[in-house]
């Protein structure tokens, strides 16, 4: 995938067949949607189009309402990493500004007909783009007219029960039930970090723990103990792994961390260093709730069953595969 920071260092002839949109998860939802523009792209009449995706960075809320907090399922480099594993052919991050806010849907369609040569456009059914939301299905055909593209409405995808949405998953995530989250999205849900340094007491209690900084926004799974598989990115290794999230009550602490213990880490001849190391964490299942014990033995006994129950959940779990943050992407 080829990546643009801005429109403006855009300038594609075309034919392009685009999506627009945040994506926050790149749920199974917004797969379909970008199999389609995929298709479409490959299969357009006379030559192959360029399949493109135009996502924000900051989110619009942030800058439209910025006394919310943001939960967000994935950063923008990580939903670039994902369309890129899928087939896109190219990544725009438009910067998010008040000016971009204030552009109706025909100026920004006029500015993607100059910059990308767009000649179909795919969304949802409950998409609009402009100002107040002002460019709804109905005005983006309109506009398609004028300015020569095609508008496809890709349909909702359910899981049989309700649409999947990334507020449903976040919902599921809030509650600690990774395994659901797992079946929306269409793989485990993930948290990337550098190992920061700790209090060390894993290594204390002879269970050391890699402690992760988290990007800000991104969304936190509910405290507990979870099932969860490790990459060392710079390696494209992973290996099983425990992980705590919460604040850590039987040694008193006060701060919300995760914390993963790799288990048979690190491997004969090889170095456990990882501070300063990218990790991924992905998470597969949860073990248990945050609990609060009467001591350290306490704890370190129930660790002990916990990864002893990990050890027989992974057994019946997939092989690791390289997932799509180790696909390399080309910035220009």
């Amino acid at each position: 995938m080829q990546i643009y920071e801005d429109l403006e260092q855009v300038h594609f002839d075309g034919p392009t067949v685009l999506t627009i949109g945040n994506f926050d998860g790149v749920h199974l939802g917004h797969q379909a949607l970008l199999e389609t523009v995929i298709d479409l792209a490959g299969s357009w009449p006379g030559m192959a189009a360029s399949s493109v995706i135009v996502t924000f960075e900051p989110h619009p809320l942030k800058v439209l309402r910025p006394e919310l907090s943001l939960d967000l399922l994935t950063t923008p480099l990580e939903r670039l990493q994902i369309c890129a594993g899928m087939g896109i052919d190219i990544g725009i991050v438009q910067p998010f500004t008040r000016e971009l806010a204030t552009f109706t849907a025909s100026e920004f369609i006029a500015l993607l007909h100059e910059h990308l040569g767009m000649a179909a456009l795919v969304v949802g059914p409950d998409f609009a783009l402009g100002k107040d939301r002002s460019g709804t299905l109905d005005v983006l055909a309109a506009l398609g007219e004028e300015f020569d593209y095609r508008l496809i409405v890709q349909d909702l995808v359910d899981n049989g029960q309700h649409s999947i949405r990334s507020k449903t998953i976040r919902q599921l995530l809030y509650e600690g039930d990774v395994s659901a989250a797992a079946k929306l999205l269409g793989r485990y849900y993930h948290m990337v970090g550098e190992v920061e340094f700790g209090e060390q007491r894993g290594r204390e209690f002879g269970i050391p723990t890699a402690n992760l900084l988290i990007p800000e926004d991104k969304l936190w799974p509910a405290n507990g103990v979870y099932v969860t598989r490790t990459w060392i990115v710079e390696k494209r290794r992973s290996f099983s792994s425990v992980t705590n999230v919460g604040y850590r009550p039987t040694v008193n602490g006060h701060s919300r961390r995760i914390e993963s213990h790799l288990l048979d880490f690190p491997p004969r001849g090889e170095s456990g260093n990882l501070y300063g190391k990218q990790l991924v964490v992905e998470f597969l299942g949860r073990l248990r709730g945050e609990q609060k014990f009467d001591g350290p033995d306490q704890l370190i006994a129930q660790i002990h069953a916990d990864i002893t129950h990990a050890r027989q959940f992974l057994d019946d779990a997939p092989p690791a595969s390289p997932p799509f943050f180790l696909t390399p992407l080309s910035e220009t």
